[in-house]
């Protein structure tokens, strides 16, 4: 059964940029439909970034588009959240998420879609 370790978060100044990783342990990384989430306190899951297996497609939340790249390297088991021009209200523990179904479907902004998870890394942005 494949892993998933977050790492990259930290505590920034609004406008800095950081950029996450998660690595996934195993070989069928390949296989994957990957996003990312963050959940801030006493709040819901919210989608943010996702991807499809071959990292050719990709979608973003509406607050992030522009600022925050998603990418997989399915060559180094790792996919990434670069994030640029930070702001406070991107605070939140963010979490990778992996979809094993063969179609990535549209309902990639649905937490439900995603059966593995990883810990999270927490990100906190400073005004």
């Amino acid at each position: 059964q494949v892993q998933f370790v977050e790492s990259g978060g930290g505590l920034v100044q609004a406008g800095d940029s950081l950029r996450l990783s998660c690595a996934a342990s195993g070989r069928t990384f390949i296989a994957y439909h990957m996003a990312w989430f963050r959940q801030a306190p006493g709040k819901e899951r919210d989608f943010v970034a996702a991807s499809n297996d071959h990292g050719g497609t990709t979608n973003y939340a509406d607050a992030v588009k522009g600022r925050f790249t998603i990418s997989k390297d399915n060559a180094k088991n790792t996919l990434y959240l670069q994030m640029n021009s930070l702001k406070p209200e991107d605070t939140a523990v963010y979490y990778c998420a992996a979809d094993r179904d063969r179609i990535y479907t549209t309902r990639y902004a649905s937490p439900s879609q995603y059966e593995f998870w990883g810990q999270g890394t927490q990100v906190t942005v400073s005004s």
